[in-house]
């Protein structure tokens, strides 16, 4: 059985992948597949969904640069 503060870990990562995956499309002109390709085959998403990290918990501001930062190297 899931326990709440599971539930509410999962929350914050689906309303956190949300916003990236809107500002990805806002600000490169995705489509909403594109934009959710690049999130959930991102670095990024890996150490958000890993919440011994505690990015998960992060604003999407803060996360959205690491995202920058690794799309642009890549």
């Amino acid at each position: 059985m899931i326990t709440q503060e599971e539930q509410s870990k999962q929350f914050q990562i689906e309303c956190l992948t949300n916003e990236l995956v809107t500002m990805l499309m806002e600000e490169k002109g995705l489509t909403i597949e594109q934009a959710l390709d690049t999130v959930y085959n991102s670095h990024t998403y890996e150490k958000v969904e890993r919440t011994s990290t505690g990015l998960y918990y992060q604003g999407a501001v803060y996360v959205m640069d690491m995202l920058r930062e690794e799309l642009d190297v890549a």
